[in-house]
């Protein structure tokens, strides 16, 4: 039986044995996101751990998938998948809050310099507006690198649950057409981005390429690659709040 025919059959009787079938069918995308999330959160958890929240998601988006919606099931529960983990980990509460602080800190800071510098701040600017040497400012771009995207999908989530880019058969015309302003305004907030870290973001969420691989093709280390990630996801949710979008 074909994938498509396992779909319609359990779309018409619910049977259990069917499901297990796609469960397994698509075990391989929970493995592709929960790879993608163990250079996140590696040293924090397992990744036979990540595979497990993986899973639920995937239950979940088996079972809530609408067959007759116009989107490929891949794209579908790849958001579902990515977000269980993220709320699994966010139970499992080990950002301590002093980093919460410290990501806060640099946020407003990058606001303020960028209310009065008319552009977006360097780590020089940066550093020198908070007392601080390149290397320590770069040092705490990378050590809250995964608290702010945590914090970004949280953001994202909480304007719109299960993520800004799926419709949901729940959804009336002001959810769609919510949705479609929150991503217009992401779009412009990635585009707001120096050149550099606008690739960044593009090489890791769009060509789903890791760390080391973006440093590979920009010739900058790993450490590197993730202080730019960490300062991007900073820049952008200054401008979704400038935008009327509260971030976390």
């Amino acid at each position: 039986m074909t994938t498509e025919e396992l779909w319609k059959k359990y779309k018409e009787t619910n049977d259990k044995k069917i499901k297990e079938q796609l469960i397994v069918e698509y075990i391989p995308l929970v493995k592709i996101v929960a790879g993608r999330m163990y250079n996140f959160y590696g040293s924090k958890i397992d990744f036979e751990d990540l595979i497990g929240y993986g899973v639920l998601g995937l239950i979940d988006s088996i079972e809530k998938f609408d067959l007759s919606k116009n989107i490929k099931f891949e794209t579908y529960a790849q958001i579902r998948i990515k977000g269980t983990i993220i709320d699994n980990i966010r139970k499992l509460d080990w950002i301590p809050r002093s980093l919460r602080k410290k990501s806060k800190d640099v946020q407003n800071a990058m606001l303020e310099l960028e209310n009065k510098l008319g552009h977006s701040p360097t780590n020089k600017e940066l550093a020198k507006h908070m007392n601080m040497s390149i290397n320590e400012i770069e040092d705490l771009l990378s050590d809250i690198s995964t608290f702010n995207v945590i914090s970004l999908e949280d953001t994202l989530k909480g304007k719109n649950e299960g993520g800004i880019y799926v419709k949901s058969k729940e959804d009336g015309p002001e959810d769609i057409i919510e949705k479609k302003e929150v991503k217009e305004i992401l779009v412009k907030a990635i585009e707001h981005l120096p050149d550099k870290e606008q690739l960044v973001i593009s090489l890791y969420y769009y060509d789903e390429l890791t760390y080391k691989e973006i440093g590979h093709i920009l010739g900058l280390s790993e450490s590197r690659i993730s202080q730019i990630h960490s300062k991007s996801i900073l820049e952008i949710k200054n401008f979704l709040f400038k935008e009327g979008i509260k971030a976390n």
